[in-house]
């Protein structure tokens, strides 16, 4: 016997009804969790809106002709406060910590870590002030060498004589141990050659 057509009609219907329910349920979760996403970003916004703004005396001082510097704030999933190229401000995982952090070619490094908006700001003032001495120093011809030494010229020439002292005595003390090493054997060549 088969069903009549109304009741799998009326069963598809409940059946329908209880998906559409779900489904309106899942969108309302997602639309929640896409609010509160949307709201967290905004609060980081806001926060590092309010550290460029204590910033803003600084970022004035420095040279318009220094292309270095971006002062600005990205958008997206993780909002960042821009101060050049390799260092940024973005908030913690708490979205109350200021994290100031510099990419570098041994990967990120936190230069500055701190809930006190103030602390993070000096911090950031500091590396914008050393970034400005560099610059004056390189654009003055002042060059410092990483080590020194290397471009002492007075110390070059000794340094090469030594170099080559260490790899004479190298040398003799490599054939005094093959000397002894091997001393029975040439004393009996010695002896038999006499």
């Amino acid at each position: 016997m088969s069903e009549p057509v109304e009741d799998i009609n009326a069963e598809h219907q409940k059946v329908g009804s209880r998906l559409a329910e779900a489904i309106r349920d899942v969108k309302n979760a997602v639309a929640d969790r896409d609010d509160v996403v949307v709201d967290i970003r905004e609060a980081q916004r806001t926060r590092l809106e309010l550290l460029a703004d204590d910033l803003k005396p600084v970022f004035a001082d420095v040279d318009e002709d220094d292309e270095r510097f971006d002062f600005a704030i990205s958008a997206g999933a993780q909002p960042r406060l821009w101060i050049d190229s390799v260092a940024h401000v973005t908030m913690g995982r708490d979205r109350r910590t200021y994290r100031f952090l510099r990419d570098t070619r041994l990967g990120r490094v936190v230069l500055a870590e701190s809930s006190d908006i103030k602390k993070v700001a000096d911090q950031v003032t500091r590396y914008i002030a050393e970034r400005v001495i560099e610059r004056r120093r390189m654009l003055e011809g002042e060059v410092t060498p990483l080590d020194p030494r290397l471009y002492d010229k007075e110390k070059k020439g000794s340094s090469v004589l030594r170099g080559l002292g260490i790899i004479l005595l190298g040398g003799l003390v490599g054939v005094a141990v093959i000397l002894m090493l091997s001393w029975p054997q040439v004393a009996d060549m010695l002896g038999r050659s006499f």
